[in-house]
């Protein structure tokens, strides 16, 4: 669990809320007076997102042709128990390069597959995926976490989507379609982690012109409006 420090205390909130109001409120036709807009709470959510990565590791054998280039004077190649003839060259390709041009073999064959995907997937409060506009190191985490989420616990926004279904559309992401004419499959999906982290975020709720309801967010982090 991480806790991320909020740059921006409830006074410079409130400073930069009603610079900004009126932005809400305004329309092609018209924008109202700062007078005409009233900020009527500014309160502080921590907001959850969701971090997620892992790892899906998988091998098979698949089919496959190997196309070869041989001498001119070769017919075919044998292998094993199979023998395998030459492509046969076009009408415009022979009259082009003559004897001169190597001839091609198609050699069938099986080929051992590994394959080692790794990734991480951010979902933010509301369950959406999203980038991570954060940084995370000792200087921008709370030292105290737990403290903080216990003098704001009437004011935590839990995630809106479950650890499962976060770690389900990891797996989707990493389990890209393989062929269809493979064997042997081993394939293992590895969760590496799983972290919550919670955002500072004010919430302003306004009134402007008419009654109407506004709200401004501001992202405590980045100083900046959401």
């Amino acid at each position: 669990m991480v806790i991320l420090k909020k740059i921006v205390d409830k006074d410079e909130a409130f400073t930069i809320v009603h610079d900004k109001k009126t932005s809400i409120f305004k329309s092609l036709l018209s924008k109202p007076k700062k007078d005409e807009v009233h900020v009527n709470s500014i309160m502080l959510f921590y907001e959850c997102m969701l971090s997620v990565s892992g790892k899906f590791i998988a091998d098979y054998f698949r089919k496959a042709t190997h196309t070869i280039s041989v001498d001119s004077n070769v017919q075919e190649i044998i292998l094993g128990d199979g023998t395998f003839p030459i492509q046969k060259k076009s009408g415009f390709k022979r009259a082009l390069v003559g004897n001169r041009g190597k001839n091609k073999v198609d050699l069938p064959l099986e080929e051992h597959v590994f394959i080692e995907n790794e990734d991480e997937l951010f979902f933010d409060y509301n369950g959406n995926e999203t980038k991570f506009p954060y940084k995370i190191n000792s200087k921008t985490i709370e030292n105290y976490g737990n403290k903080i989420l216990k003098e704001n616990s009437e004011n935590i926004k839990k995630p809106q989507i479950t650890f499962d279904s976060a770690i389900n559309l990891l797996q989707e992401l990493l389990k890209k379609p393989l062929e269809s004419d493979i064997r042997n499959l081993n394939e293992e999906f590895v969760l590496k982690e799983i972290t919550q982290i919670y955002v500072p975020v004010y919430e302003a709720r306004l009134t402007g012109p008419k009654n109407k309801v506004g709200l401004i967010r501001l992202d405590a982090v980045r100083n900046k409006i959401l």
